[in-house]
Order: C-alpha cells, then sequence, then structure tokens
C-alpha cells in the first residue's frame, strides 16, 4: 500500500451531536477528518423527533470546542436558560456548527457505514495489523481509508424488541402496526392516533413523553384511548423525583405521567411480559402475554435501543458479553448496580479496544446499559481525539461537572423487574412544567442532556 495511515484522515461515524463534538476537538487540533453520516442532513436521528423538547436548557447542551468554533464564525449563543426542542438543537447549534469553515466541506451526507476493517487483514491475521489502515464501506461500494475510526453512530436505528426475553416476540416481524419510540403525536402524526387506541410499551422516559402527549390528545379528540405496558410492578423510577430534581421540567414529567395514571386518563396494565404478537380479525395489533391480551390500533415501541456491532464484525473488540460496551466500561454502566447518577467520568482508557484506532462513543459506546448521557458522550469524544492528538495528559484528565438531581437509583431504575427494556433513568422525557410537548434526550441511541467538561469530578444523573 503506498499510502501509510499517518496520512489518512480520522474518520467519524455521525454527525449528530457526539459526532459532531468529536470533529470540533479534531478541528481543533489539526487533525484531518471526515465525517460520514448516513442521512440526508445533520443530525437527521435528531430530526426525526425535532417535536420534542428537552428538559435540560441550552446551558447545558452545547460542547466546549463546538461553542469556539462557532463563536469564531459569529454563531449568537440562545439564551442559556431557555429549553431547546430537537429541532432547535438541530437548527440553532448543530446546524450551525456543520456549516464552519473547518467542518463544513468535512461531512459527507447519503453516507451510510455497512463495514469497517483493516485493509488486508480480516479479524484473525495479526502480523502488521496495527500498520494497515481501516477501509470503510459504505452502502454504494465506496470505501474510504482511515488512520483511526470514532463511531458516533448512536443506536436510534435498532430499537430493542417488544419480547420480554430478549428476543422478538412471535410474529413481531410480521405483525405491523408498530411505531418507531416517539412519534410526532400532536404534529404530523396525529391523524395514526387520534380518536384511537395505542398501547405504548416500555417504562423510560421516552414512553412517558408519548404517553403525555397522548393524554393531551385524549383531551382534544373524543375516542382516543390509552394505554402503558409495562414488564413489572413498580413505576416509582418514570414517576421520578417530583420537586427533588434540579432540573424541574424532569422532575415534573412524573407527576404528571402519575396524574394521568390515577384519573384513568391512560390505564396502566403492569406485569405484562410481552411473548406473541398478532393481527386481529379487524386488523389491530395484540399482544399476548401468557392468557393475557391487550388490543391496540398502534403499538409504540418505547423499550429502549441497542447498537450495531456488525459492520465492525472483523475487528478485533473487546465488548463485555452482557452490556455490549467494552470490558473495561461495563462495570462503570452496568445498570444492575448503577444510575445515571452513578456512572464515573471516563475516557479513551475505558473505550479502547484491543483493535488500536477505533472508539465507539456516544450512545453506542455503552451498549445495551440505558445510563448513558449526552455530556458523557461529549467528554468521551474529547478525551479520545486527545489521545489521538497524542496529549495522553488531557487525554485521561476526565471531568463532569452535571445537575444535582432528585430520583435516580438503580433500585427505582428498574422497580422490581430487572428488565433492560426498562428503560434507565436518561431516556427521553417531556418539558412538563408547561404545557405542550417536551422530552429529555435520550435519542440517536441515547441523546440526553448535554454537559460541557468542567473540573470536578461529580456525577449525577442525566445532566
Amino acid at each position: 500500500m503506498s499510502v501509510t495511515s499517518s496520512e489518512l484522515p480520522v474518520v467519524v461515524i455521525g454527525a449528530g451531536p457526539v459526532g459532531l463534538a468529536a470533529s470540533a476537538h479534531l478541528a481543533e487540533r489539526g487533525i484531518e477528518f471526515l465525517v460520514l453520516e448516513s442521512g440526508p442532513s445533520v443530525a437527521a436521528a435528531i430530526d426525526e423527533w425535532r417535536h420534542v423538547k428537552l428538559f435540560s436548557p441550552w446551558r447545558y447542551d452545547i460542547d466546549g470546542a463546538a461553542r469556539r468554533l462557532l463563536e469564531t464564525a459569529g454563531w449568537e449563543e440562545p439564551d442559556l436558560d431557555l429549553l431547546p426542542t430537537g429541532g432547535d438543537l438541530i437548527d440553532a447549534y448543530l446546524a450551525p456548527l456543520a456549516k464552519t469553515p473547518q467542518l463544513n466541506d468535512r461531512i459527507r451526507y447519503n453516507a451510510a457505514v455497512t463495514a469497517v476493517t483493516r485493509v488486508g487483514f480480516d479479524r484473525i491475521r495479526t502480523a502488521g495489523r496495527e500498520d494497515a489502515p481501516f477501509l470503510v464501506r459504505l452502502s454504494d461500494g465506496t470505501e474510504i481509508l482511515a488512520s483511526a475510526v470514532i463511531d458516533a453512530a448512536g443506536t436510534w436505528r435498532r430499537p430493542n424488541v417488544l419480547g420480554g426475553s430478549g428476543i422478538p416476540a412471535r410474529g413481531e416481524a410480521e405483525a405491523g402496526g408498530i411505531a418507531h419510540a416517539l412519534p410526532d403525536v400532536l404534529g404530523r402524526d396525529r391523524e395514526r392516533f387520534a380518536g384511537r387506541r395505542t398501547a405504548v410499551v416500555g417504562a423510560g422516559h421516552s414512553s412517558a413523553t408519548t404517553l403525555l402527549e397522548l393524554g393531551e390528545l385524549a383531551e382534544q379528540v373524543p375516542g382516543t384511548e390509552v394505554l402503558w405496558v409495562v414488564r413489572g410492578t413498580d413505576q416509582a423510577r418514570t414517576y421520578g423525583g417530583g420537586e427533588a430534581d434540579e432540573l424541574p421540567a424532569r422532575g415534573a414529567l412524573g407527576a404528571r405521567l402519575k396524574k394521568l395514571v390515577q384519573s384513568g386518563h391512560v390505564e396502566l396494565v403492569s406485569s405484562f411480559r410481552i411473548e406473541a404478537i398478532s393481527r386481529t380479525a379487524d386488523g389491530r395489533v395484540e399482544l399476548a402475554a401468557g392468557d393475557r391480551r391487550v388490543v391496540a390500533d398502534t403499538v409504540v415501541n418505547s423499550t429502549g435501543f441497542r447498537p450495531d456491532h456488525e459492520m465492525v464484525g472483523e475487528l478485533r473488540l473487546d465488548l463485555d458479553p452482557i452490556l455490549g460496551s467494552t470490558r473495561a466500561l461495563a462495570p462503570l454502566i452496568d445498570p444492575n448496580q448503577h444510575s445515571c447518577g452513578t456512572v464515573p467520568p471516563h475516557g479513551v482508557d475505558e473505550l479502547t479496544h484491543p483493535e488500536p484506532g477505533y472508539y465507539a462513543v456516544g450512545a453506542k459506546s455503552y451498549g445495551r446499559a440505558p445510563t448513558f448521557l449526552l455530556a458523557t458522550g461529549y467528554e468521551q469524544a474529547r478525551s479520545v481525539v486527545a489521545a489521538l492528538a497524542g496529549d495522553w495528559e488531557a487525554a485521561r484528565d476526565v471531568q463532569l461537572n452535571l445537575p444535582e438531581t432528585g430520583v435516580c437509583s438503580s433500585n427505582l431504575a428498574y422497580g422490581d423487574s430487572a428488565d433492560e427494556s426498562a428503560g434507565g433513568c436518561c431516556g427521553p422525557a417531556p418539558q412538563a412544567v408547561e404545557a405542550g410537548r417536551g422530552l429529555a434526550t435520550g435519542i440517536s441511541g441515547g441523546l440526553l442532556t448535554v454537559v460541557e467538561a468542567k473540573p470536578s469530578t461529580q456525577s449525577s444523573c442525566c445532566g
């Protein structure tokens, strides 16, 4: 091969918040890079829930390096005390960031990555492996060589299954009538839900967001029925910490949802572990758990997400057999032991695989753990880029300073049912202080509140 790895760019997979944060840090350090975004525009996954409001204000939603690049381009910072929607996050922050001179010509859209490997090396061959460039293949057959790969692809395109045992329920793939998390109930998807019966499956904040919107729709349109289907029996984690939460919008979320359930506007179906999904004679969706049945016109899958490791199957990854994160990161994020409030700051050392130069950051780095928050993703990106620049002192100086929160602990995260699909305290949730739609981002797989790194090692739930 005539070109050496050191002459090649770092490839960043994904132009969402964490991918663009990594790109901003690469630009600051003068490292050549190329961003590959599978969608037609920046943060295409977030664009699917642009109607939803974050429960963290702008002051927690902007990466430090990204802010510095934007300021050099004359960017006007939004009011840091306001709560942005997903659309605001794109229009007022991510889109302008992508258009800065340092990033604009280095982002390629409609560029879906299908495989990452080493040139001339499968997973078995060792001798000379570290010197071989990475080969990144796109869905159109294009192949790109890279010196390193930062995988910020997220998990939004890989929702968990509805089946209660970790595999699809019988008939799930064929049933139809299943909507992705966070549909625009009060906007573009209104006709699908108005005057109809909807079952929302999942106990995280994304399910709460949808339930609150459906509750509002039910007040507007007679005949709109709402079911909330969960595996456990204790919804304390979803109801949350109320006034004890330092982020008022998030704290009020659970209180509103609890009121809807108690008033009967939302029917709670608990201890329901889905075993089979089928269509009824009149075309509705039937969920089965033993001899119990739930029938609805539409089922919303709000059970969380999981990463796609298939495209890096020829790389040497040290994945935890339970979570699918790196083995070093797993004990720090294990939802059986941790909430997002007890996950410590971490960086390149915990994200390193046996394959030098490949790093998964953001929601994908957490595998199937629901304890991810975007603030952590920003710090991951900063640490990894510092390492790629050879600045190991900065790479290992991992820091987070997050707002205090209310109830958010591992026992509440799952109630009395240790289900991966129960989600985490860091999932999407609505801005519940004012009427209307809202969410705490845990999307793109895990987009949550974003916190710029500051000189502290304190970490709290969801930012």
